[in-house]
């Protein structure tokens, strides 16, 4: 017998109990589920409005280039959406629909459908996403079986204006997409 054969009916006579699978904890979150979302997007160094407080804050906060792809704001464009991202270098705000919230994480998913460009929400100075508060879930165990096995052929979650830092914890907001996210919950 050789030593790959003697290796192998080693370990075929090995006698190993079956133990079963953990149990999964319950994840679900108590409590009310929007102010969890607006706690957690708040944690996450953005900012939650409503429609109302978002219709006083936009014409004070003078953006040139605006993008609304929300059906919810649909005359706030100042630009129409390009073919090539690259000429959205400079858009000041972009105005998307989420599709589901997440109340544990401030989590938001967005898809394909809701993005013109893929680059959009990386792509713009500040961002808006307005979200429907029926469409927040407590947990990402929920949200991702939302998702499930969608025919998307992008989809992210967004949490948060971009955030990074350096070895020596010095943190620095918008350095890899938004400077600043707000959510609109209607």
């Amino acid at each position: 017998m050789s030593s790959r054969e003697n290796i192998l009916s080693a370990i075929r006579g090995v006698s190993i109990a079956p133990k079963s699978l953990p149990e999964i904890p319950d994840f679900r979150l108590s409590g009310e589920l929007v102010e969890t979302f607006t706690q957690s997007i708040l944690g996450n160094k953005g900012e939650v409005l409503t429609k109302v407080e978002f219709d006083n804050w936009l014409p004070n906060a003078k953006f040139s280039k605006i993008i609304s792809l929300s059906s919810h704001f649909q005359n706030e464009s100042t630009i129409s959406l390009p073919e090539d991202p690259h000429e959205l270098e400079d858009l000041g705000l972009a105005i998307l629909d989420g599709q589901f919230g997440v109340a544990e994480n401030g989590a938001i998913w967005l898809e394909d459908s809701n993005l013109g460009l893929r680059a959009l929400p990386f792509i713009t100075e500040h961002l808006v996403i307005v979200l429907n508060r029926k469409n927040l879930v407590e947990t990402m165990h929920q949200g991702y079986n939302l998702i499930g096995n969608a025919e998307s052929g992008f989809g992210l979650f967004i949490a948060g204006p971009s955030k990074t830092a350096d070895i020596e914890q010095s943190l620095v907001i918008g350095a890899h997409g938004a400077k600043s996210l707000r959510v609109v919950l209607v």
